[in-house]
């Protein structure tokens, strides 16, 4: 997946050549990144536990238990410092998950990363009733432990192969043999799936803890890539793995159950003849039944398949088709009386849930409008309410709403201008909402289910103090119409000591990927301070969010399929004229930065808007869509065999004759 990163250095070389500025700096990069001077407080995420009124966190290297109505410690759950039979533990705690029951803790340590979210480390098992550590595994580092639902077994991976350890006995048992790096992975996912499909265990123990369902990958016919990393040594690293290119071939991937009792594998039925993805597996509650999430390879046709984990058997439970894409989620509940399942979807061309039956059939929708659910928060199946994140008043805003499982009763709980963000305790009775605007920083406050305030856990004081002390410039937004008519979004930032009757050189700032959203009522972090140093120094600062961005509707969103780069580009082009065409902006010193797919942006914007764009940096952009991976790219653009024209006109090195400005790559 194409990600948009925050470290923006390389800026003083555009800085350079867009031009100088009289103003004294105030605010400075060693400010901003190095000193911690604008340093915000942030909240991590809660791990709340069964009780809904508790939360855990690491401090100190202990695991501390605190009351999430006060915030005091009300316990120590796990102090390494105290435990007796250490073993080969080294007494840190890089991070921990509880069991089910919360009777143990899983402790990982000595974390090794792999790609972009995979690890592996050493784990080891705290049992709370008799105070005992064990490890996990000895002979070498695990990835992907993950206690059974009734915390008696873990399962873990090493080597490419599965195992599950029997907590009582202390016996281990191997489930797969066949495993061999670059060729076979079992319980784990690949780089592709890990990278564009965002999960990397690949398997769950189901809800008896008598099966295991899990991934197999045989990666041995895809093709290797090797990257070359240079740690100022005398000679490079090389880094060899199997990467997917547009068109090429994947790994084939099935899906198997594992008896624990028995000690035998069955296969799942769903293999096809033709390509296709498996980006979710998933057990129905009480039931013998794993879920199967099966997609083509084109990504517009899921289906959702039901497999008997006794016989291997399926059937299809659901099917969904697009006539572009469908967007992998993980906005599946099954609901407790095994009647029907939540689901959201595109469907009716905008994002909403839905209520099904077991049939697959449609119970009823349970929101609906000319609005997008932007996030999913869960159902609390006991007070029959649903929670989720909305755009429901502007693109620009999200607020918290609740709806009942039958539709009924939509009320917000958290609609103040900006965006709302909310965390849901276990029994949902309380919530830490999250709020900020684009001027103000981020809030976090616990309210009560019935929207009672009851604590403030950081409001960010000190943040609003600095913006007084450094003079920032509001954060203004605008709405302009591009050659077609259709109005984009954006938001600017004046010069420092700001005068209408001087020309300032414009500095635009863009991701601009399917589905993504720069232009939003939100606080932009670290970058906010980097932006109003350049405006200290005498720079307009502007961001535009292009069509094929999101929550403005699925046809707005997907309108750039099969032709990635070519709307986004005239509409930035489009935006660098309106901007150069205000009376105080000099059109002839606008400049462009972009990450990712933002650094593939403003290539294409200073090569194709060459007449418009007089110096661009680009950071890690794709240059050549062929180059890119399978998942991703043929997600937007099918295969280059299907669509020549939509890669050789949208690829950056097809048009480096166009050069003009300054390019910083």
């Amino acid at each position: 997946m194409i990600k948009r990163l925050m470290m923006v250095l390389p800026v003083v070389l555009l800085i350079a050549t867009l031009g100088h500025t009289q103003t004294a700096q105030k605010i400075t990069l060693e400010n901003i990144w190095s000193q911690g001077t604008f340093r915000m407080q942030y909240v991590p995420g809660f791990t709340f536990q069964n009780d809904g009124k508790h939360y855990t966190r690491l401090q100190r290297n202990k695991i501390m238990q605190y009351d999430i109505t006060t915030g005091e410690s009300t316990a120590t759950i796990f102090d390494p410092s105290g435990v007796k039979n250490k073993g080969s533990f080294n007494g840190q705690i890089g991070s921990y998950s509880f069991s089910a029951d919360e009777s143990k803790i899983l402790i990982k340590t000595e974390s090794e990363r792999i790609y972009r979210y995979s690890s592996r480390a050493n784990y080891f098992v705290y049992d709370r009733d008799t105070e005992t550590l064990t490890a996990v595994y000895e002979e070498a580092k695990q990835r992907d432990v993950a206690f059974s639902p009734q915390a008696d077994k873990v399962a873990f991976v090493v080597a490419n192969n599965m195992y599950y350890k029997d907590l009582e006995t202390g016996k281990i048992a191997q489930i797969t043999t066949d495993g061999k790096e670059n060729e076979v992975i079992n319980g784990a996912t690949d780089w592709v799936y890990e990278e564009e499909f965002g999960f990397y265990r690949g398997f769950e123990w189901s809800p008896d803890g008598k099966k295991v369902g899990f991934y197999r990958f045989d990666e041995s016919a895809v093709k290797q890539f090797t990257m070359t990393n240079y740690y100022d040594n005398l000679y490079p690293e090389y880094v060899t793995f199997k990467y997917p290119k547009v068109g090429e071939k994947n790994a084939d991937v099935t899906i198997h159950i594992y008896d624990v009792k028995s000690g035998k594998t069955i296969d799942a039925a769903i293999t096809k003849n033709t390509d296709y993805y498996i980006p979710r597996i998933k057990w129905l509650p009480e039931t013998d039944d794993l879920c199967v999430f099966r997609m083509n390879r084109h990504q517009n046709e899921l289906e959702l398949i039901k497999v008997n984990a006794r016989s291997g058997k399926s059937n299809l439970l659901f099917k969904e088709t697009n006539k572009y894409y469908i967007d992998i989620h993980d906005n599946l509940t099954f609901l407790a009386d095994g009647k029907g399942f939540i689901w959201t979807s595109e469907q009716d061309g905008w994002n909403h849930i839905y209520h099904y039956d077991m049939n697959g059939q449609m119970v009823k929708q349970l929101t609906k409008g000319n609005w997008e659910v932007t996030d999913f928060y869960g159902v609390d199946e006991k007070n029959e309410k649903i929670y989720f994140q909305a755009a429901a008043n502007s693109p620009l805003d999200r607020e918290i709403y609740e709806v009942g499982i039958n539709g009924k009763g939509r009320k917000a709980i958290a609609d103040d201008d900006g965006i709302n963000r909310a965390q849901f305790s276990s029994t949902f009775d309380y919530y830490v909402l999250n709020h900020s605007t684009v001027n103000t920083p981020n809030t976090h406050t616990v309210y009560e289910r019935s929207g009672k305030k009851v604590r403030v856990i950081e409001d960010n004081g000190k943040v609003e103090e600095r913006q007084d002390q450094y003079g920032v410039q509001d954060i203004e937004f605008f709405t302009f119409e591009n050659r077609d008519g259709t109005p984009l979004n954006g938001w600017m930032i004046k010069p420092a000591n700001f005068t209408a009757n001087r020309k300032y050189p414009v500095f635009m700032y863009l991701y601009g990927g399917p589905g993504s959203q720069q232009v939003l009522n939100s606080w932009r972090g670290t970058n906010y301070w980097w932006f109003q140093m350049l405006a200290q120094q005498g720079y307009i600062i502007a961001c535009v969010d292009n069509r094929g961005t999101g929550a403005r509707g699925e046809e707005f969103k997907k309108m750039t399929y099969l032709d990635l780069g070519k709307y986004e580009t005239m509409d930035q082009i489009d935006a660098a004229k309106y901007l150069g065409a205000l009376p105080y902006a000099d059109e002839q010193r606008i400049g462009i930065f972009g990450w990712s797919y933002g650094g593939y942006m403003s290539s294409l914007c200073l090569l194709k808007g060459n007449d418009v764009f007089s110096a661009a940096i680009a950071v890690a952009p794709v240059t050549n869509w062929k180059w890119y991976d399978t998942i991703y790219t043929e997600r937007y653009m099918r295969t280059e065999k299907e669509n020549p024209g939509g890669y050789k006109d949208n690829s950056p090195v097809y048009f480096a004759d166009k050069l003009k400005g300054d390019y910083l790559l």
